[in-house]
């Protein structure tokens, strides 16, 4: 065990002190400043900022060549209100860190302890702190920023705390871990007409109400292999609330989930037909947009027997769990540029659910994620 009881308290407390003042995706900036400091505290020989928006990355250097390993938690809380009595519930109304971000922090600000008391012996460990997961958009940004170019690794790791599993056990897999996910959104616009003679104008009624059974009907989940597909139609609109109006605009919006990035690619081009079919049927115009585009995220095999090899080593129980999950998460895009694995670590079976408003990281959970990164990191690095 690295970190001393002192140290615990000072992270549990550092954690919190994150719920209070959650930032949600984009807005960022003082948690980034939380971090940044947290990190030259640490000692690291170089901190990055301002990756990918407001991200945030601690290098630790060795004294001998070696691999760049990274390490990332995410920065970013959620657009709703926080039910709690909690004395460090949100301080901040309709935003909560009710997805575990704050504790993932809390799980790397334990790594910089560990890392500015005894420095790898070869190579790198980065400490990401990436900005903007929730809405999909934060790795794809980091990714992108000419600065990742300095902190390219040879692999990169992540976990997510995972409510309905026993406290501190561990599910990982290789392969597909988590699904690739889009919101659509479906715009049909025609003509308006007084709602006692609708026939001289062109409405949406029907193609919307035609869309949304045939949306759904794409893909409504079923066993988690590579043919799993689930349409769920998440918001209609049509035209204005008033009586005397036949409408001119419609919209649906539905979020479309795969397996895999292939199989996503097939179901836009389905949905896409149906779309564009339903319009054509009504005379509309119709226009397609996507937002909260994920990638599935990818466990790769020699990343996860690093993973595997340290969980060991540590004692920390560990099966498949339920994995491959729908859920879908950012990591994805990191895991496109290195080896990558993402493990889930237990939040307790009757904890409440991730998003829920009374969700609350387990402060019992920093020891136990560093313990497993920081095994992961000697492994590799020395």
């Amino acid at each position: 065990m690295f970190l001393t009881n002192q140290d615990v308290i000072e992270l549990t407390e550092w954690r919190r002190g994150l719920h209070r003042h959650p930032e949600v995706s984009g807005e960022e900036f003082e948690t980034a400043r939380t971090v940044e400091a947290l990190l030259v505290s640490a000692g690291a020989d170089t901190i990055v900022t301002g990756i990918g928006g407001h991200g945030v990355a601690g290098i630790f250097a060795g004294h001998e060549p070696g691999p760049t390993v990274m390490v990332r938690a995410e920065l970013d809380a959620l657009p709703i209100e926080e039910i709690s009595e909690a004395p460090h519930r949100s301080h901040i109304p309709g935003k909560a860190h009710l997805c575990g971000h704050d504790g993932h922090m809390a799980i790397l600000a334990a790594l910089a302890r560990g890392l500015s008391r005894q420095r790898p012996r070869r190579g790198r460990a980065i400490l990401l702190f990436q900005p903007a997961e929730e809405t999909g958009a934060g790795a794809a940004a980091v990714v992108a920023d000419p600065k990742f170019r300095e902190i390219a690794p040879d692999f990169v790791f992540a976990l997510h705390s995972l409510p309905g599993m026993k406290l501190g056990r561990v599910a990982l897999i290789e392969g597909p871990v988590s699904c690739a996910s889009r919101g659509m959104r479906i715009v049909f616009t025609g003509k308006t007409a007084h709602a006692s003679m609708p026939e001289t104008g062109l409405s949406p009624v029907d193609a919307v109400a035609r869309l949304m059974p045939a949306l759904t009907a794409l893909g409504s989940g079923g066993p988690m292999d590579a043919g799993f597909a689930m349409v769920t139609v998440t918001h209609a609109r049509i035209g204005e609330p008033a009586f005397g109006i036949a409408p001119a605009h419609g919209e649906v919006w539905a979020t479309l989930r795969t397996l895999t990035d292939s199989g996503m690619d097939a179901l836009v081009a389905r949905a896409e037909r149906l779309a564009n079919d339903a319009a054509a049927a009504s005379g509309l115009s119709v226009h397609i947009s996507y937002n909260d585009i994920f990638r599935h995220c990818e466990n790769a095999p020699e990343a996860v027997a690093h993973l595997r090899r340290a969980l060991d080593a540590e004692g920390v129980p560990h099966d498949r769990g339920d994995l491959p999950m729908r859920p879908s998460e950012d990591f994805g895009h990191l895991g496109a540029n290195a080896p990558a694995a993402m493990f889930f670590l237990g939040a307790g079976e009757n904890h409440a659910a991730l998003h829920n408003p009374d969700y609350d990281f387990p402060d019992d959970l920093i020891a136990i994620g560093s313990r497993i990164f920081m095994r992961t990191l000697r492994d590799l690095l020395g």
